[in-house]
């Protein structure tokens, strides 16, 4: 349960939190709300301060039906934010969000330390490889298909079966290669009804079988807001729901756009174990 982190050991046996900077124009929450250097510098600030061990930098939106943009496109969006941010916290720990195996070596090269794939290397058949040469923490997570027909795919014979056993090839494969530090995520709004995201969460702790930290990502999703018949502004209250169960559940990554109250989830929730 503990990862390397640029030489930075991070134990995850106490659960940690994971904000999410979209840089992109589309995203389903906070497209287009950081375009400039002063509101992310200002935003991460705030991330960090608030108790956030990871940020997430999105330059490829992964919502459904998401508009795909070339690898140019995405590295441009990528980059100079990447350097505003390791040039203002010299220590701060960025994940990647990207499926593209170039994205990850030229981030990682740039000052990132973990790449989180939303389709744990089954897009780029090179992202696996690149990985193990980088050695660095991989997320990997279920998806069928990609974000532009993902939601098209959600038949499964068994669920949770499918899931863990797509997993259980998936380790394979990193550990095959050499890939040491491997997370999970299930992959909530992925390839999943609503129905479907709420049957994984209840029965979430059949992860533990795995043996890797598991990722969880509500953050006012549309499994909550569609639920409650609200909107992904109306869905902070939602998501803290969400990941308490999810805490109680055995997650170790709370990926979140709001880091203040997932940290006051973990620090309530740790008083359990005491």
């Amino acid at each position: 349960m503990t990862i390397n982190c640029k030489g930075q050991l991070i134990d995850l046996t106490i659960p940690k939190v994971m904000g999410i900077l979209n840089v992109t124009p589309d995203s389903f929450y906070d497209g287009g709300i950081y375009k400039n250097n002063s509101d992310i510098l200002e935003h991460v600030d705030k991330m960090l301060n608030e108790g956030a061990t990871f940020i997430d930098i999105g330059a490829y939106s992964s919502k459904p039906n998401a508009v795909h943009i070339s690898e140019t496109e995405e590295l441009q969006r990528l980059l100079p934010i990447l350097k505003l941010l390791t040039d203002a916290f010299p220590d701060i720990l960025i994940s990647i969000d990207t499926f593209r195996s170039n994205v990850a070596e030229t981030s990682i090269n740039a000052g990132a330390c973990m790449i989180n794939d939303i389709s744990a290397g089954k897009i780029d058949e090179n992202m696996m490889a690149t990985i193990a040469k980088l050695k660095v923490p991989y997320v990997m997570m279920h998806m069928k298909g990609t974000p532009q027909n993902m939601q098209q795919n959600t038949s499964y014979e068994d669920l949770l079966k499918d899931i863990l056993f797509y997993f259980s090839e998936r380790i394979e494969a990193a550990k095959a290669l050499g890939i040491v530090d491997i997370i999970i995520d299930p992959g909530f709004g992925f390839s999943k009804t609503t129905a479907q995201n709420f049957e994984l969460l209840k029965h979430l702790e059949v992860f533990k079988i795995l043996e890797k930290p598991l990722l969880v990502g509500f953050s006012r999703k549309s499994m909550i807001y569609k639920t409650l018949k609200s909107s992904a502004a109306d869905a902070l209250n939602g998501t803290t729901v969400l990941n308490t169960l999810a805490l109680q559940k055995n997650a170790s990554i709370l990926r979140v756009h709001d880091v203040k109250e997932a940290k006051e989830c973990i620090e309530l929730t740790q008083q359990l174990k005491l």
